[in-house]
C-alpha cells in the first residue's frame, strides 16, 4: 500500500520513531549540559544512586560478582582521573620536563586525562547499569565474596601506590586549590606593577570611548 506521494506507508512509524529517538536524545544531552556547572548537586545524586545499589546487593545477598566487575571499572576511571593527560613520563622522554619542578616555574594548570564530568557521568551510569542487572538471576553467579574483596583491596592498593609514587617522581598533584592562581594574581597586584595595570585601564577606557 503507497500513500499519496507513492512512498511505502511502512516508513511512516520508522520516521517517527526516529524523531521521537533524536529529540529524546536532544532532551538528554541538553539536561547533561545544564548539570555540568553543578557539581556538588550531581556528585549528591551519584551518592544518591550508589546507596541505592548497596542496600540493593545487601537487601538480596547476591550479584557479587557484578559488585566486583563493578569495583574493577570504578578503579580504572579513578586511575585515568588522578593521571595527567599527557604522561610525564613519555613527555619527558620527547619534550623535556612538561610540568614544574621549582616553585619558581611557569604554573601550568593540570589537565586530567579524565575530566570530572566525564568521570561523574561514567561512574553513574555504571552504578545504573549495575542496579539493572541485579534484577536478572542470570547474573548471580555464586562466588565467594570476601576473597573477591580481599583481591579487589590488594589490587586497589598496588594501583594506588604506584599512582602515587608516580605522583612523587614527577612532583604534580591531581587537585588545586587556587594556590597558584592566588599567587600569580598576587605578582601582578604587586605596588611595582601598579602603573601597568593603570596604564592598561587608561588603554581600555580609551578604546571604550572611540567605540
Amino acid at each position: 500500500m503507497e500513500t499519496g506521494g507513492g512512498e511505502p506507508s511502512s516508513g511512516f512509524p520508522f520516521s517517527i520513531v526516529s524523531d521521537w529517538t533524536h529529540s529524546m536524545s536532544r532532551r538528554y544531552q541538553h539536561l547533561l549540559d545544564k548539570s555540568t556547572p553543578h557539581v556538588l548537586h550531581r556528585w549528591i545524586g551519584f551518592g544518591a544512586v550508589a546507596a541505592i545499589y548497596v542496600l540493593r546487593v545487601a537487601y538480596i545477598q547476591g550479584f557479587y560478582i557484578i559488585s566486583y566487575g563493578l569495583g574493577i571499572y570504578i578503579l580504572n576511571l579513578l586511575i585515568a582521573f588522578l593521571s595527567p593527560q599527557v604522561d610525564p613520563e613519555i613527555q619527558e622522554i620527547v619534550d623535556g620536563p612538561s610540568l614544574p619542578t621549582r616553585s619558581s616555574d611557569e604554573f601550568r594548570p593540570f589537565v586530567r586525562r579524565l575530566p570530572e564530568f566525564k568521570f561523574w557521568y561514567s561512574i553513574t551510569k555504571a552504578f545504573c547499569i549495575a542496579f539493572i542487572m541485579t534484577f536478572f538471576s542470570a547474573f548471580d553467579v555464586p562466588v565467594f565474596w570476601p576473597i573477591l574483596l580481599f583481591y579487589w583491596l590488594v589490587l586497589f592498593f598496588m594501583t594506588m601506590k604506584r599512582q602515587i609514587l608516580h605522583m612523587v617522581k614527577y612532583r604534580y598533584v591531581p587537585f588545586s586549590f587556587g594556590k597558584q592562581e592566588f599567587e600569580i594574581l598576587k605578582k601582578y597586584m604587586l605596588p611595582d606593577n601598579f602603573s601597568l595595570l593603570r596604564d592598561y585601564s587608561d588603554i581600555l577606557r580609551a578604546s571604550h570611548n572611540v567605540l
